[in-house]
C-alpha cells in the first residue's frame, strides 16, 4: 500500500454526522455511478460535446512544461557562451579540428551531453576547468529544461499516433481524446520508440554516407553516442558531419533518456493496474467489512466502501483523508455534517474577514 494505517478509521467525523440521523428518517438508497470533476476552465480551452465540456488534450499539461521560447533562450545562452569560451581558447584544445567556430559548438554539445568522444580534448588547466563547468551546467540544462520540452513534444505527437492507429476506422475527436487519456503512457512509449528508431536510422545512414563508415561501424558509433559511451574510436570528423552532430546528438541522447523513463513509468502503471485488478477481484471478508465500517453501525455504505477500496489500491492514504477532512470541517460552518451553498458563502466570508 502507498500509506500505512489500513485499520485506522478513514473519516473520523463520519460517525458524528451519521448519528444525527434517526432510523425513521433513513433516506432512500442512492447508487453512485459517476462522479463529476471540478471545472477545468482555468487550464485551457475546451471541446464542447453533447454531454459535457472536455478539455483539449494539448492544454491539460501545457502549464507543466516550459515554453519553447524559454527553452530556446536557455539553450542559446549556453551554446553561445560555450562557443565563445571554447573558441577563444581553441589553441588550448587538441585533436582533430575542422573549423574554429564549428569545433567550439561541437565540443560544447559533446561536453553537455557527456558523450565525450575524445576527438577534441582540453590541453590546459583553463580549458579543463571550463570543460568541468560546462559539463555540470549542461547536464542541469538537459535534466531541468530540455527533457521536459522533449516530453511536451512527445505528448504533442500522441494525437497523430492514435489517428494513425485508427486510420481505417471512423473515430471522432472525442474518442481520440479518450483513447489518449486512457493509454497516455503507452502512447508516449510508442512515440518515443518511433522517434528513437528514426534517429538511429538517420544517424547510421549519415555516418555511412558522409563519414564513409561501413554500416556496422556507423551503427556502432550511433549506439555509443546516444548512450553517451563515446568510446572515441569512431566519431564525426568532417565539417558537414559535425554540423549534423550538433543537432543529432542533442536529439538522440535526450530521446533515449525519455524512452527509458517511459519504460519505467509504463512498468509502474502496469503494476498499479495489476494491483487494482487484484483488489477488485478479491472477495470481501468479515474482517474487511469491520475495517470498512467507519461508523461502527454494522453496515458499510457507498462512501465507506469506496474509501476502503481506494485505500487498498494505494490511491489514497490516511494522511490524505485527514487533510481533506480538515478542509471539510472548515467549510462546514454550521457543523451539520453536510455542505450547502450557504456553508460555502459563510466560509468565504469568514476567510475574507480573517485575511
Amino acid at each position: 500500500m502507498a500509506c500505512n494505517g489500513a485499520n485506522q478509521p478513514l473519516l473520523p467525523g463520519l460517525a458524528t454526522s451519521t448519528n444525527q440521523k434517526s432510523n425513521g428518517d433513513a433516506p432512500k438508497r442512492r447508487r453512485l455511478r459517476h462522479v463529476r470533476s471540478a471545472p477545468l476552465a482555468e487550464f485551457g480551452p475546451t471541446v464542447i460535446t453533447g454531454y459535457t465540456a472536455l478539455p483539449r488534450s494539448e492544454s491539460i499539461f501545457g502549464g507543466l512544461h516550459p515554453s519553447f521560447k524559454k527553452v530556446a533562450i536557455f539553450l542559446t545562452v549556453y551554446l553561445g557562451l560555450g562557443t565563445i569560451c571554447f573558441y577563444i581558447i581553441r589553441n588550448q584544445i587538441k585533436g582533430n579540428k575542422t573549423n574554429g567556430i564549428l569545433d567550439a559548438v561541437y565540443f560544447c554539445v559533446v561536453t553537455m551531453t557527456t558523450v565525450g568522444y575524445g576527438d577534441l580534448t582540453p590541453n590546459s588547466d583553463l580549458a579543463k576547468l571550463l570543460a568541468c563547468a560546462f559539463v555540470f551546467t549542461g547536464m542541469a540544462l538537459i535534466g531541468l529544461v530540455l527533457t521536459k520540452a522533449a516530453d511536451y513534444l512527445v505528448e504533442k505527437q500522441e494525437t497523430l499516433l492514435v489517428k494513425a492507429l485508427h486510420m481505417h476506422q471512423k473515430v471522432g475527436q472525442l474518442e481520440i481524446l479518450k483513447e489518449i487519456e486512457n493509454n497516455r503512457m503507452k502512447h508516449k512509449f510508442y512515440t518515443a520508440l518511433i522517434l528513437l528508431v528514426v534517429l538511429i536510422l538517420a544517424g547510421t545512414i549519415f555516418l555511412s554516407k558522409v563519414e564513409n563508415l561501413d554500416l556496422v561501424d556507423a551503427f556502432y558509433c550511433v549506439c555509443s553516442t546516444i548512450t553517451t559511451l563515446g568510446y572515441g574510436d569512431k566519431s564525426f570528423s568532417t565539417a558537414g558531419g559535425r554540423i549534423f552532430a550538433v543537432f543529432w546528438i542533442l536529439a538522440g541522447t535526450i530521446c533515449l533518456a525519455q524512452f527509458f523513463l517511459y519504460i519505467a513509468e509504463l512498468n509502474t502503471e502496469n503494476r498499479q493496474k495489476a494491483l487494482v485488478k487484484l483488489v477488485l477481484s478479491r472477495r470481501m471478508t468479515n474482517v474487511d467489512l469491520e475495517v470498512a465500517d467507519l461508523d461502527d453501525d454494522g453496515v458499510v455504505g457507498v462512501a465507506e466502501f469506496v474509501l476502503f477500496k481506494l485505500k487498498e489500491m494505494g490511491k489514497v492514504c490516511q494522511e490524505d483523508i485527514s487533510l481533506i477532512m480538515e478542509e471539510f470541517e472548515e467549510l462546514d460552518v454550521d457543523q451539520s455534517g453536510t455542505l450547502s451553498v450557504s456553508d460555502i458563502i459563510l466560509a468565504q466570508s469568514v476567510g475574507s474577514r480573517r485575511s
